[in-house]
């Protein structure tokens, strides 16, 4: 097709499209404005529907004559990706093009969009509205062209009223898969294409409102500034009008007023009535500084902690309704998040809406990402971050991006920072951006992660940059940031604690550093949602695809599947650690009486948040949970009694539930919701000495092994392993393979970069080799004494193990022993025994971590106490499989099934029971190829590493690690 080359062009970002102006839609009375129902107003006409539709692998296939496409017919809106078109593709950094700006591959493939209407001409000025399209696009009306643009996040709206006729009409529209902007939209994510938000068509007076500006202040004060003809201004609390004014330049005042945060959203009505056309806005009165490097809203301190959050579906893509919006918030709210950051670019417009209503605090983010830049051949963060930047040629388009945002949300109450844009480097133009916009807002802090990055000799000028920001760092170096006074700025890790497959761990010690400084004020995990393409079902499983599944180049695997929840929402485990580490008040307990903490910034907590506790007994509730009486003030502290009755047994544990619960309904959860709980230790008993039978037990050997017996037991133990190769109680053999020495997991995403190492090292086929063994009766029991090694082809021992096993005439088993690393080989993913036993053994009784799965580093949404499940219940379907379900700090735990079974006791292990083994996890790319063994997989592990988010994220800290030399026990009985 014939197309002027704007796709091209970095000159000329859009043709015929009206200046920016702030989100609203008109309604002809006010009655109907109230509902703020935009579908319900006279002057809104939705396209959205069944469009005329036909797909081309380059532009230049697209024929000049549309009358001659033999149409196909798709949804508008949609990416034509999620309907058989064209392939999927994801990846993080690289581009999916070549790197050679403003120009894009010649076979460029479009969608050619052809939708039919009725209209009739009524005197109005007719404004056509695009609210997202990827990523640039022609508009033809009746044969006549209206303009292009682009900026695939924002909208772009047409003046057609001359261009429409009475009766039919014809509207076309030519999206292209990449344009000269497409090098600013390196978004990690699946690259789709298409008109993938609402189209509709504005009925407007003549002479009506074209923009306004509302900023309010907390002393009541609201200032209207509008574009266009004299307005009446009224301003409504509730339904009750207090304050009402008309001009251009107004100012109302509310006495007493309500201020807006997000613990209590209070909102007014402003109606604004202009040439029969009347608006309506929802405002909040709000102010947020910052004071000695600390950010302030409403002049009490705040945190913001939330997430990263795309707009993406399994099913839908990139489209996402209202419904789908709240379904995210709602789970957001139910996790105690108060903050969003529209990574990496402007959501629907109506989407910040919902949280000025709902309570977000919102970092709203341009639609600016230039990462390419960095895997580029010879390029580094160090070298290449800032190439576009500092490329001339973009300083327009980055300008033109970040305007866009900042005019459309001026007026949402929940924006309090600006961000420029996401992982693009830094240079003049974002230095003029910034100019611009604190000239143009005043009244918001701004943002921008890639300002630190100094690249291309340029030397960055960030002092228009309200914050200080980084991603991924690790404790220990905001710790030495924070504590270092030349850094004046309030500081927030835009991404932290990457939530990728199982994990995040460690997210405590990042919140222990927000209680520290107070300049550390937010914090918002990677990602929200893993990104996903849903495929149908396979083997009773959702079949979710990934970066690599459509056979694209280049991709970037499952880097996208990184959220805390699952693509249809369903949460991981992580999700409900973040919830945890996240609750609004936190209790100890000292001498009789419980100390609560708030953490909330505004609200008294009383006035939110149900407080009961509940006395346990060795993990088993002793009593009914009884609620609390208390007053805490924000950011308080106060003390409430909880004694509870001990019993006279030095040898029990005795702990107090206290759970949270939402005192009240909001917009989103309704009242008796759980916020969180802490478990708190009010006695630890002093352990139960374990009781041995001695007995009729024997010990006969031979050079290779030793068979130990008593009344009704036959063990065979493996004097060159160290293991034992068969428990036969009472005739039967309970394990289907030897109770092996085990270092391996299959490793996590968070292991990713590790994995080499630990392959490297041959833990993933390591095998013990026993050195000296002896075993001697002595008095009713056997002892079994052996030194041992955890060895692998080719490499060096890896592990040393001196293990001792005494067998008591009952057939009790004890083991003690110390296992010490060589200090050649990098951290062991985890040491204990494994074996497989006969499927029948499905239920599991344990006094541990639970009920989620835990790990040294991962157990905030646990607690330890006495918990019961079903084998099969306890695995965690990670999408792309790897280690889980396992569950730490364990004192006990007791396998049934069959009327047999197997009970382990120790100080602190950590057990995992499967129906699938290690090397199927590790070797499976997706959840619905994995094929269950047919037994249950038992895991003892005396020791076992944590999780982290070494993904993208510091590496696991050394506390976590299976590193140092220890000593371990345990007993093990079979009946």
């Amino acid at each position: 097709m014939k197309l002027e080359k704007f796709y091209e062009n970095p000159e000329t970002l859009h043709v015929g499209c009206e200046e920016n102006r702030a989100y609203f839609i008109p309604f002809s009375d006010t009655e109907t404005a109230l509902s703020r129902v935009r579908e319900r107003s006279d002057r809104f006409r939705l396209l959205n529907g069944d469009w005329k539709f036909k797909y081309y692998k380059s532009v230049y296939d697209c024929p000049d004559d549309w009358s001659t496409i033999a149409f196909d017919t798709i949804p508008v809106p949609s990416n034509w990706q999620m309907h058989g078109y064209d392939r999927h593709q994801y990846t993080n950094t690289r581009y999916p093009f070549p790197y050679d700006p403003p120009y894009v591959p010649s076979e460029n493939p479009c969608g050619a969009y052809e939708y039919e209407f009725y209209f009739s001409h009524n005197g109005d000025e007719q404004y056509l509205n695009f609210e997202g399209v990827d990523s640039c696009f022609y508009v033809w009306v009746n044969g006549e062209f209206a303009g292009y643009s682009q900026v695939s996040h924002s909208t772009s709206e047409f003046k057609i009223t001359d261009k429409l006729k009475d009766g039919k009409n014809v509207l076309r529209v030519l999206v292209l898969k990449w344009c000269d902007g497409s090098y600013l939209e390196d978004q990690d994510k699946f690259r789709m294409s298409g008109i993938f938000r609402d189209v509709y068509i504005l009925s407007r007076p003549k002479e009506h409102i074209r923009d306004f500006f509302i900023k309010t202040k907390t002393d009541g004060t609201v200032t209207v500034s509008i574009d266009g003809p004299s307005a009446k201004v009224r301003l409504l609390d509730k339904m009750t009008e207090i304050a009402s004014a008309e001009g251009n330049d107004i100012t109302l005042r509310i006495e007493n007023p309500v201020l807006w945060n997000a613990e209590e959203p209070y909102l007014y009505t402003m109606i604004i009535e202009c040439c029969g056309e009347v608006i309506v806005q929802r405002i909040g009165l709000r102010e947020i500084e910052v004071k000695d490097g600390v950010v302030y809203l409403n002049g009490s301190k705040v945190r913001m902690r939330g997430a990263n959050r795309h707009d993406s579906d399994p099913v839908t893509g990139y489209v996402i309704s209202y419904e789908q919006a709240l379904k995210d918030l709602r789970l957001m709210k139910e996790a105690n998040m108060n903050a969003i950051r529209t990574s990496h670019y402007p959501n629907a417009p109506w989407f910040t809406e919902l949280c000025d209503e709902a309570g977000f605090y919102v970092i709203a983010e341009s639609d600016i990402e230039g990462h390419g830049c960095v895997p580029i051949y010879g390029g580094s963060a160090e070298k290449t971050f800032g190439m576009n930047a500092q490329n001339p040629i973009f300083y327009d388009a980055i300008l033109d991006r970040i305007q866009r945002s900042v005019i459309r949300d001026k007026n949402r109450t929940c924006v309090l920072l600006w961000s420029l844009g996401n992982e693009t480097g830094y240079g003049p133009s974002f230095e003029n951006a910034l100019k611009w916009l604190k000239s143009y807002d005043d009244t918001r802090l701004t943002h921008y992660e890639s300002s630190i990055n100094e690249t291309g000799g340029h030397k960055n000028d960030t002092s228009l940059l309200d914050v200080y920001s980084t991603m991924y760092a690790s404790p220990e170096w905001i710790d030495e940031f924070l504590s270092n006074p030349d850094n004046k700025k309030p500081y927030m890790q835009c991404e932290y604690v990457h939530a990728m497959g199982n994990g995040p761990g460690s997210i405590e010690d990042y919140t222990a550093l927000m209680d520290k400084y107070d300049k550390f004020f937010a914090g918002f995990v990677w990602e929200w949602c893993d990104h996903a393409i849903y495929m149908g079902e396979e083997n009773g499983r959702k079949k979710y695809f990934y970066g690599g599944d459509f056979g694209e180049f280049p991709h970037d695997g499952n880097f996208c599947m990184d959220g805390i929840v699952y693509p249809d929402r369903t949460p991981h485990t992580g999700y409900y650690e973040f919830k945890q580490d996240l609750r609004p008040v936190r209790a100890k307990y000292a001498d009789g009486r419980l100390e609560l903490e708030s953490r909330l910034d505004f609200a008294d907590a009383s006035e939110l948040v149900k407080i009961t506790v509940q006395p346990y007994i060795d993990g088993v509730p002793a009593a009914e949970p009884e609620e609390i009486r208390y007053s805490l003030a924000p950011r308080g502290k106060t003390l409430v009694d909880a004694a509870m009755p001990m019993p006279a047994n030095s040898e029990v544990n005795a702990d107090i539930m206290v759970k949270y619960y939402l005192k009240k309904d909001n917009m989103l959860v309704s009242a008796g919701h759980e916020l969180g709980f802490d478990f708190v230790t009010v006695k630890r008993g002093k352990k139960a000495p374990e009781t041995y039978v001695h007995g009729n037990v024997s010990c006969s050997e031979t050079e290779t092994e030793a068979v130990i017996a008593g009344d009704n037991f036959e063990y065979t133990y493996n004097k060159l392993t160290g293991t034992f190769d068969s428990l036969r109680v009472n005739g039967e053999e309970i394990i289907k393979m030897p109770l092996e020495w085990n270092i391996w997991r299959a490793p996590t995403d968070n292991d990713m970069y590790i994995r080499r190492e630990w392959e490297n090292a041959g833990f993933d086929r390591a095998y013990s080799r026993a050195y000296k063994t002896e075993a001697a009766h002595e008095g009713g029991k056997v002892v079994v004494k052996t030194e041992l090694g955890i060895c692998a082809v080719y490499i060096q021992r890896i592990a040393t193990v001196t293990v001792e096993w005494t067998v008591y005439g009952d057939g009790k088993i004890s083991v003690t022993g110390r296992c010490e690393r060589n200090e050649t080989v990098p951290f062991l993913p985890r040491f204990g025994l494994r074996t497989r036993v006969e499927r029948a053994f499905d239920e599991v009784e344990y006094y541990g971590y639970g009920p989620n799965e835990s790990y040294t580093d991962k157990k905030q949404a646990s607690y330890k106490a006495v918990f019961n499940a079903a084998v099969g219940d306890m695995h965690e379907d990670y999408v792309k499989p790897q280690e889980n379900g396992s569950h730490c700090g364990c004192s006990r735990m007791t396998l049934s099934g069959g009327g047999r079974k197997i009970k382990v006791t120790g100080d602190e292990f950590s057990f995992n029971v499967s129906e699938y083994t290690q090397e199927e996890l590790a070797s499976k790319q997706h959840n619905f190829e994995l094929e269950k063994c047919g037994d249950t997989v038992l895991c003892i592990d005396f020791k076992h590493s944590g999780i982290g988010s070494a993904s993208c994220g510091p590496e696991l800290k050394e506390s976590a690690r299976v590193e140092q030399a220890f000593g371990f026990d345990a007993e093990i009985s079979i009946k």
